[in-house]
């Protein structure tokens, strides 16, 4: 059976009146008016209503038959809806099909949920059904609108000049920052591949061979906690260039987001897009990752509260804390206020100190604590107007930035401060090389560690690490990572000095990374690049909460993929070719 011609049926209109179409779907709704029967029919391109009159007697006894989700072949001519009947809601809304030959290709049971609507189903049903799911028309609508991105990434490197270049999966494990997933090897028993990470030592490579601009839509693999952003396999766009300093990069991924915006959602881009230092970003933030689609900006409040006697203020500045706050321009009750506190507390603050700003002056349970310079200057640092809230934490550094951090995003949602609909965009650039693991307290790389430290910052490496700033850049938008990118070390040398920052011998270095060190002495050209999820720029675009919207089979919370149940026991003719022996832990028993 061919299935040619063919018309996709959201794409007829009243200038195909008259002409005859060959339209192929499924039945979205089913309606009958106990003479004429009308469906919608639905394919990937839309829907359009089809006519079933009893004077064709064939159509009409199908017609007759017909149920939701049941698959169709109908074919007859487009006509004009009867005025006053029209559809504004759907593109072909003022036309319809009149059926006069029509074949059932399959039936279909009653779905485990509606198809034909977007009302709410749990997420686990939806995944276990996920061939169904894709067939409502917001995931339909968000797969398109991921492939037109990538479609208009695509096009816009090209027309740069990078040249998309394919890299291994099966790689050497590498540190990425993330646990890797093992691959045994089945002709070499006892050793292992790892699914890579990120493309990040073959691009390199790739510089070092001339190829000047490579870039890759690719898969990558990470076994991690799971999240709203992230999944164990993902997507990200991967790029790198030769012969560049950090603006060439940011320039040019600049362009590229411009140029993807504008073509696919319409909305342009500011140019260029606004950069802050990561140091700016923790102190008026409280994150790496602003939300700058409102204000609630951090101020510092620690030179005005000096010489304070108030007690959980004074022993936190005598401890080496800081002292800050921040303005709530709006009115905020007790029930707010309180709910703000748990937020700042479930980030490790001892509470949150407030006072309401009245046209008479400060009133907060604590405001007896605090002189007039004090609160003079309380009021210059934060500017606050009557009908204002200022909040504020002591602590350590760290503690108050993520106590702020999360109490301004907080704050902003629950007062309906977020522009939704905004898309703001920022660079955070002089990113930490080095960072203190807090599991271990070992020094690590703050990105990885063939980032490039800044040359003022080179002779800091063996007595300063923590003080060294990197050559690095994270783009964020609306308070999510998009991707981070970086100007790269080329220098052989210079890269032993950063291993041996992080505690790699030499020996360790060329045993674990000899190929590169090796490539390097053969003439590495400076080079940068950068690296963004594409699941979370297509979740941004769509305006939806998690990454499993716009992937078409996505693992769930705890990465099992439920349609198929995955992952499964392994089949034990298979451990026997790869010599493992899998350990399941114990079940546990109930108490």
């Amino acid at each position: 059976m061919s299935l040619t011609p063919r018309t996709p049926a959201g794409t007829i209109r009243s200038d195909q009146v008259g002409r005859d179409v060959d339209l192929y779907g499924w039945v979205h709704r089913r309606r009958d008016l106990g003479g004429l029967i009308f469906i919608d029919l639905r394919d990937r391109s839309g829907i359009v209503q089809v006519k079933f009159d009893p004077v064709n007697a064939q159509a009409h006894s199908a017609g007759g038959e017909l149920r939701p989700e049941w698959v169709v072949h109908l074919k007859g001519p487009v006509q004009r809806r009867p005025p006053g009947t029209e559809n504004k809601e759907l593109p072909t809304g003022e036309v319809e099909i009149e059926a006069r030959a029509v074949t059932i290709l399959n039936r279909a049971q009653p779905p485990p949920f509606a198809v034909n609507d977007d009302s709410p189903v749990d997420e686990q049903v939806r995944l276990r059904y996920r061939y169904l799911d894709l067939r409502r028309a917001r995931m339909a609508r968000n797969l398109q609108l991921r492939h037109r991105l990538t479609k208009a990434i695509r096009d816009f490197l090209d027309a740069e000049g990078f040249l998309e270049i394919e890299t291994p999966v099966l790689i050497r494990s590498t540190p990425e920052g993330a646990r890797d997933f093992l691959v045994p090897s089945r002709l070499k028993p006892g050793y292992v591949y790892a699914l890579a990470q990120s493309p990040q030592l073959y691009k390199q490579l790739l510089m070092v061979a001339g190829m000047d601009r490579y870039f890759q839509i690719v898969r990558c693999y990470r076994d991690e906690d799971q999240r709203a952003d992230r999944q164990p396999e993902f997507t990200q766009l991967d790029l790198e260039m030769s012969f560049v300093n950090e603006d060439d990069v940011l320039d040019v991924v600049e362009r590229c987001f411009a140029h993807v915006w504008q073509k696919v959602l319409g909305v342009t881009v500011p140019m260029p897009i606004r950069r802050i230092t990561h140091a700016d970003a923790m102190l008026r933030y409280g994150v790496d990752k602003p939300d700058l689609r409102y204000g609630l900006e951090i101020e510092e409040l620690s030179s005005s509260f000096d010489k304070t006697e108030f007690k959980i203020f004074r022993q936190a500045l005598d401890a080496g804390g800081v002292i800050r706050g921040l303005r709530i321009p709006r009115s905020v009750g007790a029930k707010e206020i309180e709910a703000l506190t748990e937020v700042a507390r479930a980030e490790g603050a001892k509470g949150l100190a407030f006072w309401h700003r009245e046209a008479e002056g400060w009133r907060s349970p604590i405001a007896k604590f605090f002189g007039e310079r004090e609160l003079v200057d309380l009021q210059a640092a934060t500017k606050a107007e009557p009908g204002d809230v200022v909040v504020a934490v002591a602590d350590q550094v760290e503690i108050v930035s993520a106590a702020l951090g999360a109490v301004r995003k907080a704050a902003a949602r629950t007062l309906g401060l977020v522009k939704e609909g905004a898309f703001e965009f920022v660079w955070v650039t002089d990113f930490p090389l080095f960072e203190r693991s807090k599991e271990t307290g070992e020094i690590t790389a703050a990105h990885h560690p063939f980032t490039s430290p800044r040359p003022q910052d080179l002779e800091r490496l063996a007595s300063e690490p923590l003080k060294v700033q990197a050559r690095a850049y994270d783009l964020v938008l609306n308070g999510t990572e998009l991707g981070s990118g970086s100007i790269r070390i080329h220098d052989p040398e210079l890269q032993q000095r950063v291993f041996q920052g992080l505690g790699i011998s030499r020996e360790e270095a060329e045993q674990r990374f000899g190929f590169l060190l090796t490539a390097f002495r053969y003439g590495a050209p400076p080079h940068g690049g950068f690296a963004y999820g594409l699941d979370r720029v297509v979740m941004l675009a769509a305006g939806q909460e998690t990454i499993r919207e716009v992937i078409a089979f996505p693992k769930n919370q705890q990465a099992e993929e439920l349609m198929t149940d995955a992952p499964a026991p392994a089949d034990p003719k298979q451990l026997r070719e790869l010599g493992l022996e899998l350990v399941r832990p114990p079940l546990k028993r109930p108490q």
